[in-house]
């Protein structure tokens, strides 16, 4: 394993960080902790959860994730080996049953990470992110901003606020953002300068070789201020293995079972999954190894968070970081990406 100091903080993060939304959901609690088992003895000591998961999100589900976590850090005995992170939700996204008058004000983000640290068995968090914006923005494969004339909700200022009040705590450690825009990012690290308020120090967002879009107004962020990625869906909902191909749905995949994830299986986001599965055989490797690969090459990635519901596929995953992609290869896919650029943003 390759580990990675977080600019600005004392976090040694492993380059595979391991996602745990489909505890609750796909993976039962048995599995969910031979999961995280297999992860810490291949070197894994990121985990990254949220208070909404499992996905796709549901009342009767919802918190069940970190649940499972909790119980394995319970049993283990070994909260002091891993970086914990984990989200708050927002409202305007898809877990407006999380709580009544779901915002990112102070009331909301106590309530949150009380309840986080109750099912995650665990007095702090080391890493704690806004899950997305609560104002009208871009996010979730959204394009085209829109200039809305709708209130906007709890300020960025106001959300700080909060998240500052609960480090004075000891309850959250580091503060991160996810599914941010270049706008939102400068609001952060500006008012938290201005405010003398607790730094963004990452920001997850998606990142694969099918909508590389955070290189185009984030990774100058990354370069310049140290507010690095952390990638999710590296493997664009599993599209990158090549599994769905030719209208090949295998029993159990994540897009067998919600076809409703649509976002990466566009008639030109299956043309260019074409085309990065052909490189990969064209040069031995395995498909998913390949895009996972590509992802962990990018300087601007602190940590490539993979997933997988069996512990082969958790396997093959995590040891992608062992890949690395010779000249030939980067120029094959590069040529691919200007053949067909960000198909699936």
């Amino acid at each position: 394993m390759r580990y990675h100091t977080l600019p600005n903080t004392d976090l040694r993060v492993s380059k595979i960080c391991l996602g745990t939304m489909t505890y609750g959901e796909q993976n039962n609690e048995k599995e969910a902790h031979q999961q995280l088992d297999m992860a810490l003895e291949l070197g894994v000591n990121f985990i990254d959860a949220a208070e909404m998961y499992p996905v796709p999100p549901k009342p009767e589900t919802q918190g069940r994730t970190e649940s499972y976590i909790g119980s394995w850090l319970a049993n283990r005995g070994n909260r002091e080996k891993v970086i914990l992170a984990t989200k708050a939700a927002g409202p305007g996204g898809p877990a407006d049953h999380v709580r009544p008058n779901l915002k990112l004000d102070m009331s909301n983000l106590r309530a949150a990470i009380d309840d986080s640290l109750t099912r995650l068995h665990t007095d702090y968090i080391d890493l704690y992110q806004i899950h997305w914006p609560e104002r009208s923005t871009n996010f979730f494969g959204q394009l085209g901003y829109v200039a809305s004339q709708e209130a906007e909700g709890t300020s960025i200022l106001e959300t700080l606020e909060a998240l500052d009040a609960l480090v004075k705590t000891g309850k959250i450690r580091h503060i991160g953002i996810s599914n941010e825009t270049p706008w939102g990012v400068a609001q952060y690290l500006n008012l938290a300068k201005m405010y003398d308020l607790p730094r963004a120090i990452t920001i997850q967002n998606p990142y694969n070789l099918l909508n590389r879009s955070f290189e185009v107004g984030l990774a100058e962020f990354s370069h310049r201020e140290g507010i690095e990625l952390l990638a999710y869906s590296p493997l664009a909902f599993g599209a990158l293995s090549g599994k769905y191909l030719e209208e090949h749905w295998p029993e159990g995949a994540r897009m067998t079972l919600y076809k409703r994830f649509a976002r990466y299986f566009t008639a030109k986001g299956i043309e260019a999954t074409r085309s990065y599965v052909d490189i990969a055989r064209r040069f031995g490797l395995d498909p998913a190894q390949m895009a996972l690969a590509y992802v962990n090459s990018r300087p601007f990635v602190a940590s490539n968070i993979i997933g997988a519901t069996d512990l082969i596929q958790l396997k093959m995953n995590i040891q992608s970081v062992d890949l690395e992609l010779s000249d030939e290869v980067m120029a094959a896919i590069e040529q691919a990406h200007t053949n067909n650029p960000n198909p699936c943003p």
